[in-house]
């Protein structure tokens, strides 16, 4: 089911989000107070426009307590995305997320209502820092501090064995959950008797310091 999403500051990281949004067939709006910036993305989202974010008349004008999700993605300017997650909430949003400066920040976001509280240049700093220690880690999504689904490169010299051979599950503690093959299809939950491919992605969940371990096992 497609969503409402408003996007509120279209720097690199909020127009990025916004058209990826779009590109998916989501009814997305961009909101900034810099024209050149909405003029940009005028012709990439459902709509765009020019506004004060921490104006009330103008966020009530756009109708925001409607959309599914409003993301604030404001850039270098952290008294205006405080001041807009407040007057978000009393506009009554349903779900706000905010791009966090510095972990202060993040802690002022989340105090004042915002529903999830993102780091991106913190965020992809770890990913890239995971990507040169463990280049068989293809991609991460972390659920907790502790728990993650990783996707991970199968080496050459295990294909053709079978998921229950690999026996990870009782190895690491781990499950496959999915394994994405080289014409993208994926494999939901394959069985212990599935023969490994050459170019599989298993996609695996479990605690952090397991999937560390497997990983440095598959170095080896």
């Amino acid at each position: 089911m497609k969503k409402q999403y408003a996007v509120i500051g279209l720097g690199r990281f909020g127009s990025h989000l916004a058209r990826a949004l779009y590109e998916e067939e989501n009814e997305v709006i961009g909101i900034d107070i810099r024209e050149d910036k909405v003029e940009d993305l005028q012709n990439d989202l459902s709509q765009a426009f020019i506004a004060d974010s921490t104006d009330e008349d103008s966020m009530k004008s756009l109708g925001l307590r409607n959309f599914d999700v409003v993301i604030v993605a404001i850039g270098d300017d952290m008294e205006a995305s405080i001041l807009t997650v407040v007057l978000l909430k009393e506009l009554g949003v349903p779900y706000i997320v905010a791009k966090a400066l510095s972990k202060r920040h993040g802690l002022v976001l989340t105090k004042i209502g915002a529903d999830q509280v993102v780091f991106p240049e913190r965020d992809m700093g770890l990913r890239l820092a995971q990507n040169l220690m463990h280049p068989n880690i293809i991609d991460q999504l972390r659920l907790s501090d502790d728990y993650s689904i990783e996707e991970i490169k199968v080496p050459s010299d295990l294909v053709g064995q079978t998921i229950q051979a690999l026996d990870i599950r009782a190895k690491y503690q781990l499950n496959v959950i999915a394994i994405r093959h080289t014409d993208e299809e994926v494999s939901i939950a394959p069985g212990p008797d599935y023969s490994i491919k050459n170019g599989d992605l298993l996609v695996i969940i479990g605690k952090n310091k397991d999937l560390n371990e497997l990983s440095q096992k598959l170095k080896e």
